[in-house]
């Protein structure tokens, strides 16, 4: 049975109705040639306006939020987003269209500049581009700016190095700039050293695409050596930045030997994150691949802010306009509101609160990777008698969003953790309080959890066939 609310098209009945409406004083049909008119909607709901108020209230209740609770997906830094920002971003001030002559829009010109000064003192590259939409954009953005630069040299190259702990959609990225891509396994601590690297680097290779902290949440103590042993081969270090907020005021990846990084700002700093959007990949290089980035870019001219619509030496345009505005504002309002004197305290907190999740857990499940772990933390299924999908499954039973499960590929039934900044020590002990019976259900009664959720709307579903042949319209009959 479901727990599902009833929808309108249930409570449909023939004669009721919602509002009242005056006899119409203009014609009946509509002056609208038949061809270009749709025909009459079947069966179209008629329902009173209590029941329709209910009906989106009762679907607003079965969402989940960051506003309404935990958010441990590892990776994702599920982190609240202050509301200061999102009024700031709906502000009439800054609605511009994107053709608005430059005199009239210095401001938001304004903001772009000084968003790019930021990320270049946290992260020590040279300038950045604000253009890439999303981080695989941003991705793929970095690998042609490499490409190009190679290309420039006359040296194009083909194979770009990936380690197994990089994020998924980095072989994507490398794969859709033309390059053909190789991995590399970790080493027993989790992390990429010379011996790992060393038999890979082939005159061939462009570049190496690491992600540091990697997916482990385990920072790569060796990547200047990493840095310099690619440069010596003529190859280039693109960092992937999603797990900055591990990093934010602390490290800056440019003084590592970086040569290209994209940041999310949909993740660090401060869009809410998920949902398909919108988010935002700025991507920042080195002195010598500056000439490289996509343009348009903001420059501060003699009387005042301009545009640079093109330069012969860029790779041209990766997306409309300027990217996504009001994420860059965002962006600059968290950095603002922080200052320089508190950055640095993201980064900090975040990691306390990681490890502190790991020291409560780490003697009740396993943890194949014993490096220290920053701001996220992988534990195993290994010992269990239930799988981590069954405990992902019971964490809904108790109200709490599961982490990322299965992820990364190198562990085994992964549980990934991150807390993020944001959560306080009483949120992470509930938390941890909820874990801890869920692992005691699993010893004492395993098919408790294999049959979990038990107290959600629905019950499990067949996640394979709902991510291919997804029912995404309401059908008479088919609700049970």
């Amino acid at each position: 049975m479901s727990h599902l609310p009833k929808l309108i098209f249930e409570l449909s009945r023939e004669g009721k109705i919602g509002c009242g409406l005056n006899e119409a004083d203009v014609p009946a049909e509509p002056a609208v040639d038949a061809e270009l008119r749709r025909g009459a909607i079947a069966d179209f709901p008629q329902v009173s306006e209590v029941e329709i108020v209910r009906h989106y209230m009762a679907l607003a209740k079965l969402n989940y939020s960051v506003d309404a609770g935990f958010y441990p997906l590892g990776s994702c830094t599920m982190k609240y987003n202050p509301k200061i920002n999102e009024r700031l971003a709906a502000a009439e001030e800054l609605q511009a269209h994107p053709y608005a002559p430059h005199d009239l829009v210095q401001g938001n010109l304004e903001i772009m500049a000084r968003l790019e000064e930021w990320l270049v003192e946290l992260t020590g590259m040279a300038g950045f581009t604000l253009a890439p939409a999303a981080g695989a954009h941003g991705e793929f953005t970095g690998m042609l700016v490499v490409r190009r630069y190679l290309q420039e040299k006359g040296d194009p190259r083909r194979v770009v190095l990936i380690p197994d702990s990089a994020h998924g959609t980095n072989p994507a990225s490398a794969h859709f700039a033309g390059y053909e891509v190789r991995e590399i396994a970790s080493s027993a601590k989790g992390t990429i050293g010379l011996a790992e690297l060393r038999p890979h680097l082939t005159p061939d290779v462009a570049a190496l695409m690491m992600t540091n902290p990697n997916t482990l949440g385990i920072f790569e103590s060796d990547i200047m050596a990493v840095a310099e042993a690619l440069h010596a081969n003529g190859s280039l270090l693109y960092m992937d930045g999603a797990n900055l907020n591990a990093l934010l005021g602390i490290v800056r990846p440019g003084d590592l030997g970086v040569d290209v990084m994209h940041i999310n700002l949909h993740k660090t700093f401060s869009t809410p994150h998920g949902g398909g959007g919108p988010g935002s990949g700025p991507v920042g290089v080195a002195a010598n691949l500056l000439p490289y980035l996509p343009v348009p870019r903001v420059r501060k001219g003699g009387s005042g802010y301009e545009v640079v619509y093109a330069d012969p030496r860029s790779i041209g345009r990766v997306k409309n306009f300027y990217g996504h505005f009001l994420v860059i504002v965002r962006a600059l309002a968290y950095l603002m509101a922080l200052g320089r004197e508190n950055v640095g305290r993201v980064a900090e907190d975040a990691v306390l609160n990681a490890n502190y999740v790991r020291s409560q857990l780490q003697g009740l499940l396993d943890l194949p990777y014993k490096a220290p772990t920053l701001h996220e933390v992988v534990f195993s299924d290994s010992g269990l008698p239930v799988k981590t999908l069954d405990i992902a499954k019971r964490l809904l039973d108790y109200g709490v969003h599961p982490f990322t499960i299965y992820f990364p590929l190198i562990v085994h039934g992964a549980m990934m953790i991150e807390p993020t900044e944001s959560e306080s020590k009483e949120t992470l002990d509930d938390f941890i309080a909820v874990m801890k019976v869920i692992l005691g259900e699993a010893r004492e009664n395993p098919e408790l959890l294999r049959q979990a959720p038990t107290r959600t709307p629905v019950r499990r579903l067949d996640e394979t066939q709902a991510a291919r042949k997804p029912v995404l319209r309401w059908r008479k009959g088919e609700l049970h």
